[in-house]
């Protein structure tokens, strides 16, 4: 609770001061038609521990689930140093770093998170970030049309998140832009390893992993798109990337771009955000690359320093040369992805992997013994997988919730094909009794299915 040091006389001397007889006084260029006058539904004023008790009530009213939905935003554990080093108020109220002798603890923590970011993706250069993975996605399609020049058309397979397309569509469908769907393997799911795809394109979106959490063959899927004179656009999960090849060893030559979304690096799931997006790329498109690149350098006196090297946005240069309208970007919670990556470190990320890694496995073999359940796809997959139930599946996460339980993520909208299915996700935040219980309070649900009449059936 901030605390206010004005005492009543130091209000009457500041007024005074600037010849107000009131604090009223102030407000009076305001039409009285437009203030709201006395404030009559707000209760009386409570002490700091009645309040704190208030909130707390409203809070725990809200309930505590257990989470096991993943879907592009996920529950990591956050050490408390993150968000208690991302507060203080050098970070947490810093801005663009436009006037770099006054930014350089700004600049140098961009600058440490780009280096980050091109060592997590094995590319040559990162940007500052962008907003989300969704919107680094569609900069991702709108660079990659600048740099093909010869093709406006991007390949896009479903299996990439089906949120991600809809955002691509929806910024470059009036650039003269064309998605071009791919179809998934069923009994992968993932993209086939034969596919025809007329025409030219200016580049070939992979997921790694992919919305279902299958592993893609990334190399095979990079070196069809070289070969075709198209770019490489990865899509990756940052964490994933402790574990797995980086985009730029995919393949013969490597990936051209890649983005994703980075909430996994110490952003809270916080009801859909802020979270971030980040990208990298090769040297030979940085000038492509929208918003901003901070480098370090020395100056006249030989002292080590940082500054924006790239700029590539309108508000630097003309309207019709500008990449992106990126600046600001999310750049606090860019912050403590910085701190989350440092704190960890290499060993730490590749521990956080592979204990989601291990919990998703744990999770799926037990499932596999449900009876009503299945899995649906029986290849590699990362930290979360599709399983299949014989029962709406609306309805056994509805079952599910009202037992404290969030139990995946519906599918059957956005791939209908695949039945009442639903996309399971168990970070490093689960135990082994919380894997138990999802399964048990699951075959409960599913025998109470089989064994009721379908009108008696009550979520």
């Amino acid at each position: 609770m901030p605390f206010i040091p004005h005492t009543d006389a130091d209000v009457r001397a500041m007024l005074e001061s600037i010849g107000a007889a009131s604090i009223e006084d102030l407000f009076g260029e305001i039409p009285p038609e437009l203030r709201s006058g006395e404030l009559s539904r707000v209760p009386d004023a409570m002490g700091e521990m009645e309040i704190a008790r208030l909130m707390q009530e409203r809070a725990e009213a809200d309930g505590r689930y257990l989470n096991f939905i993943g879907a592009g935003a996920y529950e990591h554990h956050i050490p408390a140093a993150v968000w208690q080093i991302a507060t203080r108020g050098e970070f947490y109220s810093a801005y663009t770093p436009y006037q770099a002798e006054a930014s350089q603890g700004t600049l140098q923590t961009i600058y440490e998170f780009q280096t980050m970011i091109a060592s997590l993706t094995g590319m040559d250069v990162s940007n500052a970030s962008l907003y989300d993975g969704a919107s680094a996605l569609a900069e991702a399609a709108l660079m990659a049309v600048r740099a093909h020049k010869g093709s406006r058309r991007i390949l896009v397979p479903r299996t990439v998140h089906p949120v991600y397309r809809k955002v691509v569509h929806t910024m470059v469908r009036n650039q003269g832009i064309e998605l071009v769907e791919l179809d998934y393997d069923p009994r992968r799911g993932a993209v086939p390893e034969t596919f025809a795809a007329e025409g030219e394109f200016a580049a070939l979106v992979i997921p790694q992993p992919n919305f279902f959490g299958v592993l893609e063959e990334v190399d095979r899927l990079t070196d069809w798109a070289h070969d075709r004179g198209a770019l490489a656009i990865a899509v990756v999960n940052p964490v994933a990337l402790a574990l797995l090849t980086p985009p730029g060893e995919w393949g013969a030559r490597g990936s051209d771009i890649a983005v994703g979304e980075g909430q996994p690096l110490g952003a809270p799931l916080s009801s859909g955000g802020p979270y971030f997006g980040f990208m990298a790329c090769k040297q030979a498109l940085v000038r492509q690359m929208p918003g901003r690149i901070v480098g370090r350098t020395v100056d006249l006196e030989g002292r080590e320093g940082f500054t924006l090297t790239l700029q590539a946005r309108e508000q630097h240069i003309r309207r019709s040369k500008a990449t992106s309208n990126i600046c600001t970007n999310q750049g606090l919670v860019m912050t403590a992805a910085t701190i989350h990556m440092a704190l960890l470190g290499p060993a730490g990320l590749e521990r956080v992997a592979a204990k989601c890694h291990a919990n998703t496995r744990a999770l799926m073999e037990r499932l596999g013994a449900v009876p009503g359940a299945e899995p649906v796809f029986p290849g590699p997959s990362f930290h979360e997988a599709v399983i299949r139930v014989d029962a709406p599946a609306a309805d056994v996460l509805r079952a599910l919730r009202a037992r404290g339980i969030l139990g995946g993520f519906d599918m059957t909208a956005d791939y209908p094909e695949l039945g009442q299915a639903i996309l399971v996700c168990a970070t490093e935040t689960k135990t082994d009794e919380d894997l138990g219980r999802y399964v048990e309070r699951l075959t409960r649900i599913l025998s109470r299915r089989r064994e009721a009449p379908p009108c008696a059936y009550k979520t």
